[in-house]
């Protein structure tokens, strides 16, 4: 079976990932009734420049496959991503090499605690020739938004997202404005660093798609990023390192369609209510995964079926997507958190519990 890594991120054991049949799906559908579907060109064509795009990242950024993986699965979700990792795992330089490597605009937020709501969303200006008030856009219109160290900022100014995260549009004065599509919200938090910063509310991570973690890479991944600056490689210039842009807006539409059309079959789709029913009954569990939090499953398992070359989705996907896209939903009670019990055990526990459909 494909399982995650030591934080559960969505890619498999090893370098490879799951591998289709021939045709570029699986040998044989959950339903033996179905006929198997035949693979169009134009999917092949998609899945092959999202493969170039990894590429094209890797150029960058050495050692995070699996985040880079699970940035991708989030695009073709449509969801957004919380990296978390100390200083210096290159969160914010993946998020800027993969912008560099789709053609789709992007702007950087660097969240403080003196940021107000208006400088992410936009507010209205006075305009002394019209004598009028009009709305300035904010960077938050746009396709990718890079939210640089979002615990860093008040809880009135993190709420200012939360509309455009979950809506995908902005209301100020009782005008609603439309965001761009694709919007995706890419956040980088540093998880041992507390003063300064501001715990992000329930409502807020629970419209996070995927947590992601990063971890320092190992000791020949270090080596190469240091023969890499050795050779001259320069961070801040992501053109000079060859990272060219691969896919439009119009390609990752047509993906996310694909992907969005993923078969699931009914063992799958109870498999997976049974799982999150698991987390409201664990013992060491507050507050377990919403309804919400199974859509979101859902949705990451069919992207990343689709990105393998999947038609279907089957229990190995929803395994590999279930930490990245739950470990942030559970609320711990107090005395687990005291006993330094984690989410992403937790998590492992209810995987070797509950029954996996055959």
């Amino acid at each position: 079976m494909t399982s995650p890594t030591s934080h559960g991120q969505p890619y498999p054991q090893g370098t490879a990932a799951p591998q289709p049949s021939a045709a570029g799906r699986p040998d044989r559908t959950p339903d033996s009734g179905r006929p198997v579907e035949v693979e169009s060109p134009r999917n092949a064509e998609l899945r092959a420049k999202l493969v170039q795009v990894r590429r094209e990242v890797g150029k960058a950024v050495v050692g995070q496959e699996p985040a880079v993986t699970g940035l991708i699965i989030a695009l073709l979700a449509k969801g957004h991503v919380l990296l978390e990792g100390v200083p210096g795992v290159a969160k914010t330089l993946l998020v800027r090499t993969l912008s560099q490597a789709l053609d789709l605009d992007t702007k950087r937020v660097q969240f403080t605690p003196d940021l107000m709501p208006g400088d992410v969303t936009g507010s209205l200006v006075y305009d002394a020739k019209t004598g009028e008030f009009e709305f300035r856009r904010g960077p938050v219109f746009t396709n990718i938004l890079l939210a640089d160290e979002i615990n860093r900022t008040p809880p009135k100014t993190q709420s200012s997202l939360l509309e455009a995260m979950e809506e995908r549009q902005v209301s100020t004065d009782g005008v609603t404005q439309p965001l761009p599509e694709p919007f995706v919200v890419a956040a980088t938090m540093n998880p041992i660093e507390y003063e300064g910063t501001y715990t992000l509310p329930e409502a807020q991570l629970d419209r996070f798609l995927l947590k992601l973690v990063l971890d320092i890479p190992e000791r020949d991944l270090e080596v190469e990023v240091l023969r890499r600056h050795s050779a001259g490689f320069n961070p801040r210039d992501l053109a000079g390192a060859g990272v060219t842009a691969v896919l439009g807006a119009a390609d990752l539409a047509e993906a996310q369609l694909a992907a969005a059309g993923t078969g699931v079959s009914p063992d799958v789709l109870s498999y997976i209510v049974d799982l999150a029913r698991a987390t409201r009954s664990s013992p060491s569990v507050r507050m377990g995964v919403s309804p919400r939090g199974t859509t979101a499953l859902l949705s990451a398992a069919k992207a990343w079926a689709w990105l393998s070359g999947y038609s279907w989705v089957t229990p190995d996907h929803v395994q590999a997507m279930l930490l990245p896209v739950w470990r942030h939903r559970l609320v711990l009670r107090p005395e687990a958190e005291l006993e330094g019990v984690a989410s992403d055990s937790i998590l492992r526990s209810i995987l070797q519990q509950v029954q996996v459909p055959i």
